[in-house]
């Protein structure tokens, strides 16, 4: 489990694909932290480190991974967010993040906002059904506030603290991002259904 709070903005080192999915070795200096087989969010995506060595660490995405998510854009260069799994005893600073992406989105429209960047993002029904006004989203692994919606979109505002250490301060239109919604908005659903009986 994560809580949306990137650690490190990390650098991709390669992206080795085959038919059995995608080899990705990132940079960062958290593998001070990172030991083999623990989990690490990816631009919101969690993986597993298989391979530590010299200030960096390998992961291996599957071929549903790929398909569902931003990372087979990736190239060597690439910045990404990373996030070390929540330990016991931490604090949850931002909202429960499973690292399992619901959907992809499309950064629409950028604006500044005073110190703010406002970022709209295009996303599926699948992910728009579950955001609320002033709830919670993970944008490519950042924990953010829904600060607007309609049925095609949804807005995010960007305080000077997330522009500076995270990615989405380089986010441009056009740019792909992996979207999560708040796992407890599915439990309310399946909750109401049953008592329901809605399909």
């Amino acid at each position: 489990m994560f809580t949306g709070l990137v650690h490190d903005i990390g650098r991709v080192g390669s992206l080795d694909a085959s038919d059995r999915g995608a080899r990705l070795t990132v940079r960062t200096a958290l593998t001070r932290e990172l030991r083999t087989g623990d989990s690490v969010a990816v631009n919101g995506v969690c993986l597993t480190a298989s391979d530590i060595r010299d200030g960096a660490f390998a992961a291996e995405a599957m071929n549903e991974t790929l398909k569902r998510t931003s990372l087979g854009d990736l190239q060597p260069g690439a910045e990404v967010n990373l996030e070390l799994a929540l330990r016991a005893g931490d604090r949850l600073g931002g909202h429960v993040v499973q690292g399992h992406v619901d959907g992809l989105g499309t950064v629409a429209t950028t604006a500044g906002d005073g110190f703010a960047r406002r970022l709209t993002i295009s996303a599926p029904e699948e992910v728009l059904r579950y955001l609320v006004h002033k709830g919670s989203v993970a944008v490519d692994g950042v924990s953010l506030t829904v600060a607007a919606l309609d049925d095609r979109s949804f807005t995010v505002s960007l305080i000077p603290e997330t522009l500076e250490r995270t990615t989405l301060g380089g986010a441009q239109p056009g740019t792909r991002v992996n979207l999560e919604v708040d796992v407890f908005s599915k439990y309310v659903e399946k909750a109401v259904r049953a008592i329901t009986g809605a399909p």
